[in-house]
């Protein structure tokens, strides 16, 4: 594995490992801003809790669960994933620079909104590396392609084996016993 990805992993992680656990321990200080956006969330989507107190503290355990993993390498790429599902709701809710009245406060929200935007872009480029190593779905493809050449080499030799054989056959077939 690259140093690169050895010291990147844990850098992009920090933000959410930190984030999580504070989501985790205290879900009443996050619901209020967090309400406007968990409630159209929780109205169409049944699996998830009818609190926000609730939401805000799953989404805080799957920060810190997806966060531990892309840290410390373990399915980085289905973490970053998960990390990536938790951080659009909550920029959402969090950074609606497009609402703040106040220039400076709509100048900070801004910030943060494409601070989070940044670490998005991170996370989506953290769930497609594949540590140097071909996809699962390069894999299965060139599986597939290499089944289908092997069944084209059966197939010839069938064929060229087969007409000398029937031949032999009908030869034999009619040789007297």
């Amino acid at each position: 594995m690259s140093l690169l990805r050895v010291l990147g992993r844990p850098m992009l992680a920090s933000m959410f490992l930190t984030g999580g656990l504070s989501s985790v321990r205290a879900p009443e200080d996050v619901a209020p801003v967090a309400e406007p956006v968990v409630q159209p969330v929780t109205e169409r989507v049944s699996a998830l809790p009818d609190r926000t107190e609730q939401v805000v503290r799953l989404s805080g355990a799957v920060q810190v669960v997806a966060g531990l993993m892309l840290a410390t390498g373990r399915m980085p790429r289905p973490a970053a994933l998960a990390i990536a599902a938790t951080l659009v709701p909550t920029t959402l809710a969090a950074h609606r620079f497009w609402e703040a009245e106040d220039p400076s406060e709509r100048a900070e929200q801004r910030i943060h909104f494409f601070k989070n935007m940044s670490m998005l872009g991170g996370l989506l480029i953290a769930a497609d590396d594949t540590g140097a190593r071909p996809s699962l779905l390069w894999r299965g493809t060139h599986a597939a392609r290499g089944l289908r050449h092997d069944a084209g080499l059966v197939r010839r030799s069938v064929r060229a084996t087969a007409r000398p054989a029937a031949a032999a056959g009908w030869v034999r077939a009619k040789l007297p016993v």
